[in-house]
C-alpha cells in the first residue's frame, strides 16, 4: 500500500510557487518556506551537531541564509525539502569539518560494535539522544547520515571525504560506542 502523500493545505501555497515568488525577491514567501521548514532542518543539523542547542541554531540560521543565496539554483528536478534539507546537512557536515579533523578509528570500540545496536522504546529515547551526541563527531555523523537520513555509504563517503570502507568503519565504531554507553546505562 502506498504512502499517502502530504499536502500543503488548499488555501497555502506550494513550496514551489513559494520559491519562485521567493526567488524573485518576495521575502514574505521565503519567511513562509522557512516557518513551513525549519523544525526538520534544525532536527538533521542538531543531531549532526551532537545535540549542541546553540550551534544547531547557528547552523540553522546559517542553512537558511545559504538557502536564501542560492535559491536561484533551484531547478526544480527534486521537491524543494529535499534539496534544502540536502544543504542544511551540507552546511553541518562543512562545519564539522572545520571543527574536528579526521579521527583515528579505534579498533577496540570496532571489535565491540560487532552486534547491532537494539530497538528502543519512548522511555529510552532521551539516553539514546545523549549518547548519540557523545558520539566522536565524524562517527556521529556517519551513523546520524546513514541511519537516520537513509543515506547510502559512498553519499557519506564524497561529503565527508572518506573511503566508503572508512564510512563503514565508523558507522560500526558508532553502533558500538552506542552499545557500550546504552548497556551501561540499562544494567
Amino acid at each position: 500500500m502506498p504512502l499517502p502523500t502530504i499536502e500543503a493545505p488548499r488555501n497555502e501555497p506550494e513550496d514551489g510557487d513559494l520559491v519562485r515568488r521567493a526567488s524573485a525577491g518576495d521575502v514574505g514567501a521565503f519567511e513562509q518556506l522557512y516557518r513551513r521548514h525549519a523544525g526538520k532542518v534544525h532536527g538533521a543539523i542538531w543531531r549532526l551537531s551532537g545535540m549542541n542547542p546553540a550551534r544547531a541554531e547557528d547552523l540553522t540560521q546559517e542553512a537558511f541564509v545559504r538557502a536564501w543565496q542560492k535559491l536561484g539554483s533551484f531547478r526544480f528536478e527534486s521537491a524543494f525539502s529535499t534539496w534544502l534539507h540536502r544543504l542544511a546537512v551540507n552546511v553541518a557536515l562543512m562545519d564539522l569539518r572545520k571543527r574536528h579533523p579526521e579521527e583515528p578509528v579505534d579498533d577496540s570500540a570496532l571489535e565491540a560494535a560487532s552486534e547491532p545496536v537494539h530497538a528502543f522504546c519512548a522511555g529510552e529515547r532521551s539516553d539514546l539522544e545523549r549518547a548519540v551526541a557523545r558520539l566522536p563527531p565524524r562517527a556521529r555523523a556517519v551513523l546520524v547520515l546513514h541511519d537516520v537520513e537513509g543515506w547510502k555509504h559512498e553519499e557519506i563517503g564524497r561529503e565527508l571525504g572518506m573511503a566508503v570502507g572508512s564510512s563503514k568503519a565508523q558507522l560500526h565504531r558508532a553502533r558500538g560506542l552506542l552499545k557500550r554507553a546504552l548497556g551501561e546505562t540499562h544494567e
